[in-house]
């Protein structure tokens, strides 16, 4: 089996971390949570964090850009899970053990069925020939974005794979300060991995779009960088959270030079998320997306309606609305 998502790799968080035994504000039926110390993390010190490029933490899903059926492809993230009765005997044995280490897990008999094009991605281990599942009992995986699955709707919406492109999100390449929303070539896009965000993503948290005319894109990992970042420091990182505009985000991953990423989390550093707006969303946003060359052509398909919008600028990203 082909393993693909060489740079979907694990990211330790840029503290050291402890467990407390309350409720876990990220996973349910977690009865414990893991919080950051004040402690930098060894692995991060090594990387030379405090040198590292630091980004934000976007609140989507995942995707990744590689081959299928020849040509570059949009693949969804899918964790392989353990069946109820499996996960039932997982959370028993983490909760009295407060740690995964040392259960044993039957891949073939404890895991539900996945898609025959699903495939896990590169870091997940191998033991006998199978997947072996991360401490949280998951195996990362991926499965192409076929327009027929409804179950990924949201996502097909951002690929339009005749034409060969996806609607991106990104810096404008004339001024930084200032987001674009273009037709990137999916052939520009191999081998990274990338977030979906929208309006039926996650609860919305950047206010993009509505019911009745949703908005989605997909945000290169690494591309949106945190402007003026706070040192990295437990309470100086808390502060710039809680008081800078530039702080209404999910989280910070930094890039190091020699490849390791580590990030934190709001709810590492004990704070809310959403908490009221977000810094992307009151970012402007100017519209590249070309649509007289006749490639999109269905009226109520995304490209169509990003397309006649193309030239527009607007103030704020969660002002971005379509003509009646």
């Amino acid at each position: 089996m082909r393993r693909l998502g060489s740079v979907q790799q694990k990211i330790a968080c840029v503290f050291q971390t402890e467990v407390k035994e309350e409720q876990s504000r990220k996973r349910d039926c977690q009865q414990f949570q893991v919080v950051a110390t004040e402690n930098v993390n060894p692995v991060a010190l090594e990387a030379n964090v405090h040198c590292a490029l630091a980004t934000e933490k976007l609140d989507g899903t995942c995707c990744y850009v590689t081959v299928y059926k020849g040509q570059p492809y949009l693949w969804a993230r899918l964790d392989r899970k353990p069946t109820k009765q499996a996960e039932k005997r997982f959370k028993k044995y983490q909760h009295s053990h407060r740690s995964s280490k040392g259960f044993t897990w039957s891949v073939e008999e404890d895991f539900k069925t996945v898609p025959e094009t699903w495939t896990p991605a590169h870091r997940v281990k191998h033991q006998n020939g199978h997947p072996v599942p991360d401490e949280h009992g998951h195996i990362p995986g991926w499965v192409p974005v076929e327009k027929d699955n409804k179950q990924y709707c949201w996502h097909s919406a951002v690929v339009d794979h005749e034409a060969g492109a996806a609607l991106v999100l990104r810096p404008s390449a004339d001024d930084e300060d200032v987001l674009e929303i273009a037709a990137v070539p999916l052939a520009h896009l191999m081998e990274q991995t990338l977030e979906l965000i929208g309006t039926n993503i996650n609860g919305n948290p950047y206010g993009l779009g509505s019911k009745k005319q949703p908005v989605h894109c997909l945000v290169s990992h690494g591309s949106v960088r945190i402007r003026d970042p706070p040192p990295v420091d437990f309470q100086q990182l808390r502060s710039w959270f809680q008081e800078s505009p530039e702080g209404r985000v999910e989280g910070i991953v930094w890039h190091c030079n020699d490849g390791t990423l580590v990030k934190v989390h709001r709810h590492h550093l004990g704070l809310r998320w959403p908490d009221g707006g977000t810094s992307l969303a009151d970012r402007s946003v100017v519209v590249h997306v070309d649509g007289t060359t006749g490639e999109y052509d269905d009226s109520r398909d995304l490209f169509t309606r990003v397309s006649t919008l193309s030239g527009r600028r607007f103030s704020r990203l969660r002002d971005i609305q379509f003509d009646s």
